[in-house]
């Protein structure tokens, strides 16, 4: 079986911020990481998505080329994400050369198998600035919910995806004029001719396994009817469609972006000297995209159709979207600046990246929208990672040291307690796994911190400090603490990589597999273990 995973393409037009990283990248990054742990044949893949409008509209407030706007934030955010933990196999961008080559060949080739309509329709056009209008540069009223400054294409207020007929009072972001509609050719996926296939595949085959708020976005836009799309937009940032008839004309982003996934694979393959294809037309293929609430659509219905039209490709096994996290009670605003961005945060809070990675995690929104506050972060580092996994740790390793010159002792006659804590650990492995193949990575990490929790419990009834005397008797306790210890390691691994590094350092060890997961003889004995520094430091501002 080959696992090939994707995160949605950021847009580069600015840095990420904790939302980016709590609905996509951290459960994508647990994900690959617990299958490659597990020895699967995973491919993790992502890039930047440079032909947006939203990069435009930067470009312009700058002063600047949409491709330096593009060059800048491709550099920072993959930065950021290695900065911070994120372990893509490759972070690749759309406005490479062999990302247009793919996209063109995509295109090229539905349009040579008849897939495409073409359409003339009546799109916006601002008089002043003689250009076309994107749908993001139409500025209106929402008709569902008022906000006055919905865009074209969608309404941030209340998330409703909208076309740009349907806005009240349309003006041009570009010149603040009032459009006008003007008659233009584009090339349309005919969604409609898929509905049946797409209905069968998501309704059915898929009703028992998806997300019910993946699944509920995806029934409501079967059962309204799908429509025919257009893949085509009167842009001059983009990759050109490669028609001699479509001059001036771009691949619509959303038809360009996706593919952005197959031509990062295709980069990464070759730089690997790998076959592509094993990870996007083979039978033993798992593909597996984590993407926000907003992007469900392209995702279960535009690409897959995309997909279906050109034949050759898999479907999505998963698409295990998050819904949204808001910041102190209110919705995350690139706009506004009312975000929580990741460069500023590993700037202001060295080394600090897995308390991050931790509170994102166990406050993901995997079913409804959730908050991030400042005060539960510092509550979750001070009472949790600190309290519970930091301060288990640094008893254990503190008593080797005292008892034990920094020696894993040996283990002798195991008594009932002993067993007891063997067994609560050896079921921890089949949870997690259980809640992996669910995507519950929230209920997930609760296992890793659980694993802590038995290890405290277990030092705190068997008080190896008070029975110093019994040498055999606390040699068992302290081998066994280090024992739950080491699987600590192993589950860190997952959720808190640098932890893990630690964690490693301290113990002294070659890698351990998932294999070695509940284990009580990971280490042996005579084993050095090293003091090492503590692994959480409280937060006080």
């Amino acid at each position: 079986m080959v696992y090939t995973i994707t995160a949605a393409l950021p847009y580069a037009n600015g840095p990420i911020h904790i939302g980016h990283l709590a609905g996509v990248y951290v459960p994508a990054d647990i994900y690959s990481r617990y299958l490659k742990l597990k020895g699967k044949k995973v491919l993790f893949l992502c890039g930047s998505d440079e032909h947006g409008v939203p990069i435009t509209i930067r470009a312009k407030k700058e002063n600047k080329t949409p491709q330096q706007i593009v060059d800048y934030y491709h550099e920072m955010n993959k930065k950021s994400f290695e900065d911070f933990g994120i372990q893509f196999d490759i972070f690749s961008r759309t406005s490479s050369k062999i990302h247009y080559e793919t996209a063109s060949e995509f295109f090229k080739y539905l349009y040579d198998k008849g897939i495409f309509e073409i359409h003339i329709s009546e799109q916006y056009y601002d008089e002043k600035e003689k250009t076309f209008l994107a749908d993001r540069y139409i500025i209106g009223t929402c008709p569902k919910c008022k906000y006055e400054n919905a865009y074209g294409d969608q309404c941030e207020k209340c998330g409703s995806t909208l076309s740009p007929s349907e806005l009240k009072n349309p003006k041009s972001a570009i010149s603040g004029e009032k459009p006008i509609l003007k008659k233009t050719k584009h090339w349309y996926l005919p969604l409609n001719k898929y509905q049946k296939q797409l209905e069968q595949w998501i309704l059915k085959d898929h009703k028992d396994d998806w997300k019910t708020n993946v699944y509920g976005q995806c029934k409501s836009w079967l059962d309204d009817g799908l429509k025919p799309r257009a893949v085509t937009r009167d842009l001059n940032w983009g990759v050109p469609v490669p028609l001699e008839e479509a001059k001036d004309k771009v691949l619509y982003v959303w038809f360009d972006a996706p593919i952005g996934y197959i031509s990062a694979t295709k980069e990464w393959a070759k730089k690997n000297d790998k076959d592509w294809k094993q990870f996007w037309q083979k039978d033993k293929t798992k593909l597996i995209h984590f993407v926000g609430k907003d992007n469900i659509v392209f995702h279960c219905i535009i690409f897959p159709a995309m997909l279906m039209a050109h034949g050759d490709y898999v479907l999505p096994e998963n698409v295990p979207a998050n819904e949204f996290m808001n910041l102190e009670g209110q919705k995350i605003s690139t706009s506004r600046d009312w975000a929580v961005w990741l460069p500023d945060f590993l700037k202001d809070y060295p080394n600090k990246q897995d308390v991050l990675r931790y509170v994102l995690c166990a406050n993901a929104p995997e079913t409804k929208d959730s908050d991030f506050t400042w005060a539960d972060f510092k509550t979750r580092n001070n009472s949790e990672l600190v309290a519970i996994v930091g301060n288990f740790v640094n008893r254990v390793i503190v008593l080797i040291h005292k008892y034990y010159d920094g020696l894993v002792p040996k283990k002798n006659e195991l008594k009932e307690i002993d067993n007891h804590v063997i067994n609560e650990l050896e079921s921890i492995p089949k949870k997690l796994e259980l809640a992996f193949d669910k995507y519950k990575f929230r209920e997930g990490l609760s296992y890793w911190l659980e694993i802590a929790r038995i290890g405290n419990k277990y030092l705190a009834d068997t008080e190896p400090w008070k029975i110093k005397d019994d040498d055999k008797r606390v040699q068992t306790i302290m081998n066994i603490a280090l024992q739950i210890v080491a699987n600590l390691y192993i589950v860190s691994k997952i959720f808190m990589p640098l932890t893990s590094d630690k964690l490693k350092a301290i113990l002294n060890i070659q890698n351990l597999k998932w294999q070695n997961f509940g284990s009580i003889d990971l280490l042996k004995e005579g084993n050095k273990i090293n003091k090492g520094d503590l692994l959480f430091e409280k937060i006080e501002k």
